[in-house]
């Protein structure tokens, strides 16, 4: 009995002196690389829409860079104002990010199996407005981007952070082709080329 306290006490020490697994540094999401797209506008609104539930099934408060945050820093980004009057209104509507948990085999056949455990269901919206001196909406575009991913159950958890990151780069890609082709079909009367 004595022993087993000891051996007890022993392991009890050594689990307290490993440190806890460092977190992993993930880059910024920037678009410094991408052009600005000047707008004939007197500003450029950037808002934030989307108040995150910060609980479960959501996971997007967990991200490393959360999609909304890539959202506002692409916003801000990728448009300027070079004059004009009125504004272009920039919204994120939604930037959510939803697990799902995944059934598994069960019994002995389930004991020898690696599989896929949780599903992540990304969303994201934003709009875009310009609205005139008058206050009036002159045009609007808008897009969703929607990814799903899967992890398998045995993934650390710098691994999962890694796919949320992932994820969130792909979304962000996503967007950007879909609005930057929308503002240059729908906007043209107030997009000022250098």
């Amino acid at each position: 009995m004595m022993i087993a306290v000891r051996i007890l006490l022993l392991t009890l020490v050594l689990a307290a002196c490993t440190p806890p697994p460092q977190s992993r540094e993930f880059p910024r999401i920037t678009f410094a690389h991408l052009p600005q797209i000047a707008l004939n506008v007197g500003s450029v609104e950037v808002r934030n829409g989307y108040l995150s539930p910060a609980a479960a099934p959501n996971v997007e408060h967990r991200f490393p860079v959360s999609p909304a945050a890539a959202a506002l820093e692409w916003a801000r980004s990728r448009f300027r104002a070079a004059g004009g009057s009125g504004e272009a209104r920039i919204t994120l509507r939604r930037a959510s990010v939803v697990e799902v948990p995944l059934a598994r085999t069960g019994g002995v056949a389930g004991l020898f199996r690696v599989e896929q455990s949780e599903r992540y269901d990304a969303a994201l919206d934003v709009k875009m407005e310009i609205v005139g001196a008058d206050g009036q909406v002159r045009a609007t575009v808008e897009s969703v981007a929607k990814r799903s991913r899967t992890v398998s159950e045995s993934i650390s958890a710098h691994g999962r952070e890694e796919a949320w990151f992932e994820m969130t780069e792909a979304l962000m890609a996503d967007m950007d082709r879909s609005l930057e082709a929308q503002v240059r079909e729908h906007f043209k009367a107030w997009l000022r080329e250098r």
